[in-house]
């Protein structure tokens, strides 16, 4: 779902490029998140096809010892879809204003119930039932034994076919494209992807922001920054700047979904309906 490979080396990436796919990832994921299950399984399959070339046989040139990989594969299929589902939770719990309150982590149980609906989208794609977690602690024993996969690497970006750096190919590219037309699409990227960066890798666990190769202080600024920008996060959550947001980074599809999920989850709030079941492609 990113930007062409093809495109960076050609030198013809553009910011357009980049923010088409940031809009793709965001909408195609809610009919499988909030939708019914037999929408959830026909945009599955539609990604299933789309990541079909998504595959290699080195993950990384420096680490051959990890294999190949494989975006449809059950393993690999599996972790994109809990790592995406858990930093969502970290989110969240720090930094999502709710109930009136600031933010604030969720009960265990209501953690365990999250992982259990996580699994029926881990289903979707194929991934191994027999390593499906369905509690938080088997979602820690998961992260243990597959410890090796989350180890930090600076060349895990590298194309192994041309040594470059398939990040800085991006960026150079997009850099020789500017156009002044393109600064009202680079203000919306700056505001959802740089401004509250630091925020959200404050959000995670210690351990995953030395995965991602996040040093000490940088950590430490990090996790300071979820609370010295809570004044910037509440304010980005409020209606008329949540609509915006919505509209223009997932689009009218996904935001009728998130809508009617969000009306759903609050009339069985209120006992309103008799028994709701998952929402996570349920």
């Amino acid at each position: 779902m990113g930007p062409d490979v093809s495109q960076g080396r050609k030198g013809e990436l553009t910011v357009f490029d980049a923010f088409d796919c940031t809009q793709r990832n965001s909408g195609i994921h809610t009919p499988m998140w909030l939708g019914d299950t037999p929408t959830a399984k026909r945009v599955a399959k539609h990604l299933r096809n789309i990541h079909g070339k998504v595959a290699g046989d080195v993950i990384d040139i420096v680490h051959p010892e990890l294999g190949g990989y494989d975006a449809n594969g059950p393993r690999d299929a599996m972790w994109a879809a809990l790592t995406e589902m858990h930093t969502m939770l970290w989110v969240y719990a720090n930094l999502a204003f709710r109930d009136g309150k600031a933010p604030h982590r969720l009960p265990l149980a209501k953690r365990h119930q999250f992982t259990a609906e996580v699994a029926e989208y881990c289903r979707l794609f194929d991934a191994p039932e027999g390593e499906i977690p369905t509690t938080m602690a088997e979602l820690k024993a998961l992260y243990e034994k597959y410890d090796e996969l989350f180890k930090p690497s600076w060349t895990m970006d590298v194309i192994p076919a041309t040594g470059q750096s398939f990040h800085w190919i991006q960026k150079e590219s997009i850099k020789r494209n500017f156009h002044i037309s393109q600064l009202r699409v680079q203000a919306q990227l700056l505001l959802t992807q740089k401004l509250f960066g630091y925020p959200v890798m404050g959000a995670v666990s210690t351990k995953t922001r030395r995965n991602m190769g996040v040093g000490p202080f940088k950590g430490k600024v990090a996790v300071a920054s979820t609370k010295f920008m809570l004044p910037l996060i509440w304010l980005a959550q409020q209606p008329h700047m949540e609509r915006r947001v919505m509209r223009v980074m997932w689009g009218p599809d996904a935001v009728k979904l998130i809508e009617s999920a969000r009306e759903l989850h609050h009339q069985a709030k209120a006992g309103l309906l008799p028994d709701v079941p998952s929402k996570v492609a349920a």
